[in-house]
């Protein structure tokens, strides 16, 4: 479905399972955090659900805005729970080999050390804020502890300094376990307010949603219309942005009182 500028989307039909729409698509694309885990451990009913719509002959791809690449991601998945069998392949917002300008870039590391993979193989050179020539934007430096006020002189001073940011995770806040934990997306708004300029990878932007399609058009062996996939997220709680409408697919935005899907 297209909108035009004067137009309001549909309301979201409210069910109590998957099983009562999800056999209408060939493909679903479904996010990680929130929907298959809790950042804990997974919901059992998710796993049930996808095994189940892809054991029918229908793709299934888990999306996410980890700044890790998929194989670090489907190894987090495999410790929390998630069968193998539950889908086809991840999408993460890695960042992609950069390319004109930031080939031999220096650039600023805002995250965890943990995300560190996220620069395997790109031709760039991790340096200090001081003297790098951009920053990439993974998350806190220690989301337990940390919110984006702790950021402030930081961010102010990148601002003056005029660095683009690329922030690798538009989400603001994710759930872990029982805890909400602040995330890149908060650090890039903040960044913004400063008057600094960011550039996002991952949901809901468009490209992510391209790839996807492309993606499952691989597994099925053939273009899969937009129509004929179903997104499914928890874009319903406050801790992303928008869901991306200029994608057109049919969304399934999790509402926060049925926190585990029940198996198709």
């Amino acid at each position: 479905m297209t909108l035009t500028p004067t137009e309001t989307p549909p309301p979201v039909p409210v069910v109590d399972s998957i099983k009562e729409i999800g056999s209408r698509y060939r493909a679903w694309l479904v996010d990680i955090w929130g929907v298959m885990h809790n950042g804990g451990a997974a919901f059992p009913g998710a796993g049930l659900a996808t095994s189940a719509f892809r054991a029918s002959g229908a793709s299934v791809v888990l999306l996410s805005n980890s700044p890790r690449p998929s194989p670090k991601v489907q190894e987090q998945l495999r410790s929390l729970g998630v069968p193998d069998d539950a889908y086809d392949t991840t999408i993460t917002s890695a960042i992609s080999p950069p390319a004109g300008k930031h080939q031999g870039a220096r650039v600023f590391h805002l995250g965890p050390e943990r995300d560190r993979p996220v620069f395997a193989g790109l031709d760039v050179t991790l340096s200090d804020w001081t003297d790098a020539d951009l920053v990439v934007c993974t998350g806190l430096f220690d989301d337990d502890v940390e919110t984006p006020d702790d950021y402030a002189e930081l961010l102010a001073n990148m601002a003056a300094r005029k660095l683009t940011m690329i922030c690798a995770n538009p989400d603001h806040m994710v759930e872990r376990g029982n805890k909400l934990i602040y995330c890149a997306g908060a650090l890039a708004a903040a960044y913004e307010v400063q008057g600094g300029t960011v550039i996002y990878a991952g949901k809901p932007y468009a490209p992510v949603y391209n790839l996807a399609l492309e993606t499952i058009a691989g597994i099925a062996g053939g273009a899969v219309s937009k129509d004929q996939v179903l997104a499914i997220g928890d874009g319903a709680t406050p801790t992303s942005p928008a869901p991306a409408i200029s994608a057109s697919m049919r969304c399934s935005w999790r509402a926060p009182c049925t926190r585990r899907a029940k198996a198709a």
